[in-house]
C-alpha cells in the first residue's frame, strides 16, 4: 500500500510588479512620470540597472527617476528613455514636465497677458518676487512645481 501526498496549490501571492501592472492597464492612465517609467520597465521585464545601461544614464540617476517624490525630469534624459521604449516623449511626461517641454516662457506670458496682468501684478498674485515672472518668461529659471500648480 502506498500513501501519496500532494501539495495543494497555494493562493498566488502577487509580486509588487504584478500589483503595479494590475493598477494601470495603459500608459495613458498613469499620472506621473515616475510611474510611467516604472510601468514601461516592468512591461518589458527589465531591471532599473538594465534601463540605465541601455540608455547611457547613471544607474542611481535612473533609480531616482522612478522615485514618486521627484518632480523634474531633464528633457535630454527623457528623450533617451523615450527612444529606448520607442514612444513619443510626450507620452512619457506628466503634466508639469510637459508644460516645461512645451515652453514654459511662452505659456506663462500668454496666460499673463490674456488676464491683463503686468509681470509685477502676476508675480504678486502667485506670491513670488516680480522678477521671477520675468525669469520664467525668458526661461532663465525653471518654474517650480508648486508655482506651476498655482497657475
Amino acid at each position: 500500500m502506498y500513501i501519496h501526498t500532494f501539495n495543494f496549490a497555494h493562493p498566488l501571492k502577487l509580486t509588487e510588479a504584478e500589483k503595479f501592472l494590475q493598477k494601470y492597464k495603459t500608459l495613458e492612465e498613469i499620472p506621473t512620470t515616475a510611474e510611467k517609467l516604472k510601468y514601461l520597465r516592468i512591461k518589458k521585464s527589465l531591471l532599473q540597472r538594465e534601463v540605465a545601461e541601455f540608455t547611457g544614464i547613471n544607474e542611481s540617476t535612473y533609480i531616482g527617476y522612478e522615485n514618486p517624490d521627484r518632480d523634474y525630469y531633464p528633457i535630454d534624459k527623457m528623450r533617451k528613455i523615450a527612444e529606448f521604449y520607442n514612444i513619443d516623449i510626450k507620452n512619457l511626461l506628466d503634466s508639469y514636465n510637459l508644460f516645461l517641454y512645451n515652453g514654459q516662457g511662452r505659456q506663462i506670458k500668454e496666460l499673463r497677458t490674456s488676464l491683463g496682468f503686468t509681470q509685477y501684478e502676476f508675480g504678486k498674485l502667485l506670491g513670488v518676487k516680480p522678477y521671477m515672472v520675468k525669469n520664467w518668461e525668458s526661461e532663465k529659471v525653471r518654474i517650480s512645481k508648486s508655482s506651476w500648480i498655482k497657475l
